[in-house]
């Protein structure tokens, strides 16, 4: 059986976690960013947990579980 190919714009903008979560970036990150709040810039640095509804569409985009 060949080896299962990584979606590599999957890769980039999901980590799954440890226990199998995966997580993800808030959007709107790099424009626009002297006129946000340091609140709203911190906000950006967190990862999010995605929607159960995605998870296992993205899921089978990394099949090897990037960390």
């Amino acid at each position: 059986m060949p080896k299962m190919k990584t979606n590599k714009g999957a890769a980039r903008r999901f980590k799954i976690t440890g226990t199998g979560k995966v997580m993800r970036a808030k959007g709107g990150k790099s424009h626009f960013r002297r006129r946000k709040s340091p609140r709203t810039k911190r906000m950006f640095d967190k990862m999010f947990v995605v929607a159960p509804q995605d998870q296992k569409r993205i899921k089978r985009l990394l099949p090897y579980g990037l960390k």
